[in-house]
């Protein structure tokens, strides 16, 4: 029922990804979200996320960001990150997922996403064919539309994490 809406993988965040392990996997390509994936919504990029995209690049990835947002917020990030991006990406439409892809030259068998939200992110990423991830958000802080949302989400995962449980008492 739910499905669409279900991640490949749900972590705590995205600073605790195993991406030398993803990147073994063939992955070669990330497409990240900004706001409460990487930093608490409209901030800048901070220490943690310079050290990320500077491990990312050393081991090879391509990385882009599509944001919902407006030009200037996500330039300030991407700037300082070195990462190319799209911006008012329209998010879920897969349309900008699918050209981050071309930006990058891989292809949904080589790319994933993360990012913090089931009804933008994650749908948008599994519309496209990609791999994602979902994270929980950073910061409690967000916009009333985004807040709304994360009633919606709240139902959604807890048929996820239902599934999970099933699917691992199958494997067991």
């Amino acid at each position: 029922m739910f499905e669409i809406f279900y991640p490949k993988k749900y972590m705590k965040s995205a600073y605790e990804i195993d991406y030398k392990g993803l990147y073994k996997n063939g992955y070669r390509g990330i497409i990240f979200d900004i706001d409460n994936t990487l930093v608490p919504h409209g901030a800048p990029a901070d220490e943690r996320a310079l050290k990320l995209f500077e491990m990312l690049k050393t081991i090879g990835y391509e990385t882009i960001i599509i944001s919902n947002n407006k030009e200037p917020r996500v330039k300030m990030f991407c700037d300082a990150v070195d990462a190319p991006y799209i911006y008012k990406a329209g998010k879920p439409n897969p349309k900008n997922y699918l050209t981050a892809m071309q930006k990058m030259k891989t292809d949904i068998k080589s790319t994933l996403f993360v990012g913090d939200q089931i009804f933008t992110d994650v749908w948008g990423a599994n519309r496209a064919g990609i791999y994602s991830i979902l994270v929980e958000p950073i910061h409690p802080k967000e916009e009333i539309q985004i807040v709304l949302k994360r009633c919606l989400e709240k139902i959604v995962l807890f048929f996820y994490n239902r599934k999970c449980k099933k699917d691992m008492k199958v494997e067991d």
